[in-house]
């Protein structure tokens, strides 16, 4: 089996149809029939079937169509391995860097560290991943990429990791209240990350015995934000999502024992990445940033 015949494969598994197929990988159907017939024969298996309406996989076929996938993912990581282990020929970093990034740091600070990061290194390309920061956890524990920029202290087990910063919890508001007013007063609740909710939902039982009034409910930190901005309730928020907000009353939250209650955000990624001349140079990069001016 050759890589076309797995691209093949891939393209035939998908699209079901000879005609589509072979009219996506630039050759005649006939070729197409014939590189099949060649596939078959060399395996001793069948492949696929022809029916009225196209082509059908067998079992066997199947199978092959699922390898072809994991094929051609395979060969992809080797030349992006290849191509982060070498340089150009100018000596300067060169390679695919792929990263993880939660919701709230993909919106408000990654654009410009890559703005900075190709200004150094400009024959770098980007490959992003954006999400809740449990998923981009998983991701960099499944090696799906390189680095990645979680918000809160999830498990890092068998990673390494660097913390990018750290933030307080603030209760906020558009007139002043008190804390201790909050069970009757009207709450803007937002869908954020679990761990976030884990740790608010946390203080609020230490501190109250009844439950929140939640009079909205809203699916993003930037609509709980704006309905904060316009009095109709107060929110419970992380201290960076308000920056540059002057006109909003902030009351951190403190633990039992009178402490601020931060949030940090990381970069975590695993030891073996750093073989990577575009990894070790982005870590690098991202450690000796001044988080204050970004």
């Amino acid at each position: 089996m050759e890589y076309r015949d797995w691209e093949i494969l891939k393209v035939l598994h998908r699209e079901k149809n000879l005609t589509k197929a072979a009219k996506l990988l630039f050759i005649t159907q006939p070729a197409l029939t014939n590189r099949l017939k060649h596939m078959q024969e060399e395996l001793g298996t069948t492949i696929v079937t022809r029916e009225s309406r196209g082509i059908h996989f067998t079992p066997q076929g199947e199978y092959l169509a699922q390898c072809a996938e994991e094929a051609l993912a395979h060969y992809q990581k080797i030349k992006e391995n290849l191509l982060n282990m070498g340089s150009t020929k100018d000596n300067e970093v060169a390679g695919i860097l792929k990263l993880g990034v939660s919701n709230f740091f993909a919106n408000y600070k990654l654009a410009h560290i890559l703005k900075l990061f190709k200004q150094q290194y400009p024959h770098v390309e980007f490959k992003v991943i954006t999400g809740w920061s449990k998923d981009v956890s998983q991701l960099v524990h499944n090696s799906d990429v390189h680095i990645g920029f979680v918000r809160g202290d999830y498990s890092c087990r068998g990673l390494l990791k660097h913390q990018l910063f750290e933030e307080t919890i603030c209760v906020t508001s558009k007139e002043e209240i008190v804390i201790a007013d909050l069970p009757h007063l009207p709450r803007i609740d937002y869908r954020g990350d679990y761990l976030l909710k884990s740790v608010i939902d946390n203080w609020w039982a230490e501190n109250f015995t009844q439950s929140a009034f939640v009079s909205i409910e809203v699916d993003q930190v930037d609509t709980c934000k704006e309905m904060v901005k316009n009095g109709l309730g107060y929110g419970i928020l992380s201290s960076r999502t308000l920056n540059g907000i002057e006109d909003l009353n902030k009351i951190d939250l403190i633990d039992n024992k009178g402490n601020p209650i931060l949030r940090r955000t990381w970069i975590y990624y695993h030891e073996r990445f750093l073989e990577l001349n575009v990894v070790r140079a982005f870590v690098q990069f991202i450690k000796y940033l001044d988080w204050k001016d970004i």
